[in-house]
């Protein structure tokens, strides 16, 4: 994750007062209907003692940040974010509803507030709370499992058809170390019984050592054909300060190595041929490819040196621009899978709409996209990073099956 600034950490702070101090004037509205001083004061007193106690929790934090060792920071910093985010939100929603309910009551009518009004906006703020608590604590770990097929002449009916599972961006220190959640996802998996398992990046947040324990668990991943995987831009220990960059090195030496401990084929660069029935698959890994601030240490070119003619030829690319930039119309890969974008770990997904706010920074930011002839396939993530919640946007195993078109 990127580090926040002073002025950043600042801000928030302002922000959360300020929307505090309009959400306790409109508390005050409802608090008046109740009786009961005492009642009133207790009210009135949890409620500033848990904004209090969220600002000051942040401020020492980010003071404090530096001496914490990173998996008790990755913990508190996520601790942190969803409750803010669980606090923030409904007030921002509680102070727009009754603001906007009582002025317009008021323009039109000339008379104090009716009683409906701040009933109606305290349930405004209740909603959205309700619906991130189920974020955080429900669709979190909820793996779906999203569908796919793609006909085409590059594989013959005598071949039939290609089973796939795509998966991407595990971030595996999000788990704290609690296997039994991706064992769920882990028996879902081989219960497809797929041909080839590929893992497109982010197996990590930063660290080797958040690898401790998870060779068990996912060398259980089952493939008939193999499984493959490249590096995200989280796997290469950019996201901390690190005393020397000897250290930098073993710990992203000890994640490639990890990959070999679990079976998966880790691809840098390069490229393999894979026999399938009487195909030829050529299986391509880029490492990860990315504009800035993301770090650019993919090359295709180089991937696709020495490859000789296949039937149908996949990429692994942990970017989802990088697609568009170097693949679609000067390639001739067939299918391209990618991650990286969580699908913003927010947003709606019906069955013949999708959005999320990500959509403004990737193009293709989820699921199965076409330009003639090539396919990408865009994974919304096992895992997550920085808010612990997934609202609407649940954590995904994508199922490819190409077909032989008829």
């Amino acid at each position: 994750m990127r580090a926040v600034s002073n002025k950043e950490v600042l801000l928030l702070c302002a922000a959360i007062l300020i929307i505090d101090l309009l959400a306790f004037y409109w508390l005050q509205s409802i608090t008046q209907l109740i009786g009961l001083d005492w009642l009133i004061y207790l009210i009135h007193g949890l409620f500033w003692f848990f904004t209090i106690g969220l600002v000051s929790s942040i401020i020492i934090l980010k003071i404090r940040l530096d001496r914490i060792h990173p998996q008790r920071k990755h913990l508190l910093i996520t601790s942190l974010y969803g409750l803010t985010v669980s606090s923030f939100i409904p007030k921002v929603i509680f102070v727009i509803i009754i603001s906007v309910l009582f002025f317009t009551n008021y323009a039109f009518s000339q008379k104090e507030s009716l009683l409906v009004i701040p009933i109606v906006g305290l349930f405004s703020g209740f909603l959205p709370f309700f619906v991130i608590m189920h974020a955080i604590f429900r669709a979190l770990y909820r793996f779906k499992v999203h569908h796919s097929k793609i006909r085409t002449r590059h594989l013959s009916e005598k071949t039939g058809r290609l089973k796939i599972v795509h998966i991407s961006d595990l971030h595996l220190g999000s788990f704290n170390f609690r296997y039994h959640i991706l064992e769920r996802a882990v028996k879902i998996i081989n219960h497809i019984e797929p041909d080839l398992i590929l893992f497109t990046g982010d197996l990590v947040n930063n660290f080797a050592w958040e690898l401790k324990g998870w060779s068990e668990v996912l060398q259980k991943l089952e493939a008939t054909y193999g499984k493959y995987a490249v590096l995200g831009n989280h796997d290469y220990g950019d996201y901390s300060s690190w005393k020397t960059e000897d250290l930098k090195q073993k710990n992203f030496e000890s994640i490639k190595y990890f990959y070999r401990k679990i079976g998966f084929r880790l691809l840098l660069n390069e490229s393999e041929i894979l026999p399938f029935k009487e195909a030829k698959l050529g299986i391509i890994g880029v490492e990860n490819w990315g504009h800035p601030p993301f770090p650019q240490h993919g090359d295709l070119n180089k991937a696709l040196e020495d490859l000789p003619d296949t039937d149908l030829n996949i990429l692994l690319s942990h970017d989802p621009t990088h697609w568009a930039e170097e693949v679609v119309g000067v390639t001739d890969i067939f299918l391209t899978l990618s991650g990286h974008t969580h699908g913003m770990q927010a947003g709606v997904n019906l069955k013949n709409k999708q959005w999320s706010p990500i959509k403004y920074k990737y193009k293709h930011w989820a699921g199965i996209h076409k330009e003639g002839n090539q396919y990408l396939n865009v994974n919304r993530g096992l895992g997550w990073l920085g808010f612990p919640g997934r609202l609407g946007m649940r954590p995904e195993i994508s199922f490819i099956e190409i077909l032989p078109k008829s």
